[in-house]
């Protein structure tokens, strides 16, 4: 009788065993990030105009690790702020504006992860930034195009997968995700663009973000 139980409990947990040696020699290949917080742009006056120094911002990334290390990757983003204030864009006081901001970013980033079970992860990382932007003043019609400039980000990841461990398994064997990660960065972008009158504006700003990380 022990020897069948012995025998039985040893097949249920060899599936268990051969996943988790499985998960251990294999390695995630792909990030996929989505987050949301905060953007304050480096445009002079846009509290006083806006009613608020930040405005909400919305992204998410995808990326391919070149080694488990680094990953090369794109993100796009959301920014939108409306109300009575300045049509930067257009170059003057206006009445009621609605300014989008539309960037789109491809980065090298490089993640200090050394173990698989790494609890808190440092990455920093920038590139190329296009931004696309679309400004609408009631009366004066919209000025819409891109420009582009840089950015750079840096922030800190932090592993779920201990918090809940069968639902951690789970997810490898339903969706091949390695890894869940929460997240906090701040992020900066340079993007210089033409106005209207011939000036020109900065319509990067910093960012304050916070999200979550999987790796499949």
């Amino acid at each position: 009788m022990k020897k069948t139980i012995l025998i039985l409990s040893l097949l249920f947990l060899l599936p268990a065993s051969a996943l988790a040696a499985d998960q251990s020699e294999e390695r995630p290949h792909w990030s996929l990030e989505l987050k949301g917080g905060i953007f304050t742009p480096a445009l002079p006056g846009f509290k006083e105009f806006y009613g608020s120094k930040s405005t909400d911002e919305f992204g998410g990334t995808l990326a391919y690790k070149i080694i488990r290390q680094v990953e090369l990757g794109i993100e796009g983003e959301y920014v939108r702020a409306g109300g009575q204030g300045f049509a930067p864009l257009h170059g003057f006081t206006a009445g009621h504006v609605t300014y989008e901001l539309f960037p789109l970013n491809v980065f090298a980033l490089v993640r200090g992860v050394f173990s698989e079970n790494q609890v808190v992860v440092p990455y920093a990382g920038g590139g190329f930034t296009r931004m696309y932007y679309d400004e609408k003043v009631d009366l004066q019609g919209s000025v819409r195009g891109h420009a582009d400039g840089y950015h750079g980000r840096a922030g800190l990841q932090f592993l779920l997968d201990g918090l809940d461990s069968s639902a951690a398994n789970s997810f490898y064997l339903d969706y091949g995700v390695f890894h869940t990660y929460f997240f906090i960065e701040a992020e900066y972008s340079r993007v210089m663009a033409n106005t209207v009158s011939g000036g020109s504006v900065n319509l990067g700003g910093t960012s304050y973000l916070a999200g979550l990380l999987f790796e499949f």
